[in-house]
């Protein structure tokens, strides 16, 4: 996911066989990763991803201070609307542009004091989640983007000169929380390694890194502390199929729109699990603009059922990025459209 300033990016595709269930990858790593089983992603029919981050801001009136709008954030009514949308899942974005953690964190807090908080708001999604049927995958970026966050960059070590620094202190906050989640985070979804890594035929690298390759394959062992069948993924861009490594487990699926139905549960460009993820009224992904109201949908209710009928048909999930104010209250007519979305699935 791009943050608000930052222009979309197109690259070049890597195929790769597709085995079906687990899959063995041996293209170009020293050792074979088999990918994580996504058979219970594959049986979910639709999600809702919110980007509710450190920038949102309420309706109308001045937002409030980050850990203040964590604290007074209503989990309880959040997951309702979410069981009423007919929602599988939630991919709740836990950091974007700034580096701003709704939870607790060891690493973070030695780093850069300040940017967490004291009630751990995954921990109670993803328990809030679960006592619904539902799952919490989570998105997380590193935000070393641009001049996003330059305080945090710095601090993080993207600014200096032995990018192992950088490596270490990212590797160490993702597999923190690994530890800390468990089964409570089932998927990561991972932004920005254009960020990282000059390979990508497009790249958003903004500090020397030559000489230095960021350590996918390590960072995907990271992710995976506490719950090793957790799956893993990397955005490589809208509609994008490159691979920064073969070591995940489905395809991240960014969409600006909903021309690119799936074909089959595998994407054939690289034998992942297909996965999509798109706004469905604010191409902003996030609610930034002080004192407006979020944008009607973008598409008739015709055109939904009819794609993600399509997505059912072939396993393959599709998320809906649902816009969401600083109060924890999303935008009602989309939750209403997926209301009808869901029914109309379900059949007379």
């Amino acid at each position: 996911m791009m943050t608000m300033n930052r222009r979309r990016f197109v690259g070049a595709s890597l195929g790769l066989a597709c085995l079906g269930g687990a899959h063995r990858v041996t293209a170009g790593d020293a050792k074979p990763y088999v990918r994580a089983n996504t058979d219970w992603l594959a049986k979910c029919r639709y999600g809702i991803g919110i980007h509710w981050t450190a920038q949102t801001v309420p309706r109308k009136g001045k937002p409030l201070p980050f850990q203040e709008a964590v604290d007074a954030f209503d989990v309880k009514r959040l997951v309702e609307r979410l069981a009423y949308a007919g929602a599988d899942y939630l991919l709740f974005t836990s950091t974007h542009a700034l580096q701003m953690l709704a939870a607790p964190h060891p690493v973070i807090d030695r780093l850069l004091p300040g940017r967490t908080c004291k009630r751990d708001l995954i921990a109670e999604l993803a328990d809030a989640l679960a006592a619904k049927g539902m799952s919490l995958l989570v998105y997380y970026n590193h935000s070393c983007n641009g001049k996003d966050d330059p305080e945090w960059r710095k601090a993080v070590g993207y600014d200096g000169t032995d990018k192992n620094v950088l490596a270490r202190n990212l590797l160490e906050i993702v597999g923190w929380m690994g530890e800390r989640y468990q089964e409570k985070i089932k998927a990561w979804w991972f932004d920005s390694p254009y960020s990282l890594d000059l390979r990508g035929p497009h790249h958003s690298v903004t500090t020397d890194m030559r000489g230095f390759q960021f350590p996918w394959e390590r960072f995907t062992v990271a992710a995976k502390r506490g719950y090793p069948a957790r799956l893993v993924t990397y955005n490589a861009g809208v509609n994008e199929t490159f691979l920064y490594t073969t070591h995940q487990d489905y395809w991240a699926g960014e969409l600006v729109d909903l021309n690119h139905p799936p074909t089959g549960r595998y994407h054939p460009a690289n034998g992942l699990q297909w996965f999509g993820w798109a706004c469905l009224e604010d191409r902003a992904w996030v609610h930034h603009r002080l004192d407006t109201e979020i944008p009607k949908p973008l598409y008739s209710d015709d055109e939904l059922i009819r794609f993600v009928r399509t997505c059912n048909r072939h396993q393959a999930p599709m998320t809906f990025n649902v816009g969401i104010y600083q109060d924890g209250t999303m935008a009602e007519a989309s939750i209403e459209q997926l209301h009808r979305m869901g029914a109309a699935l379900r059949g007379p």
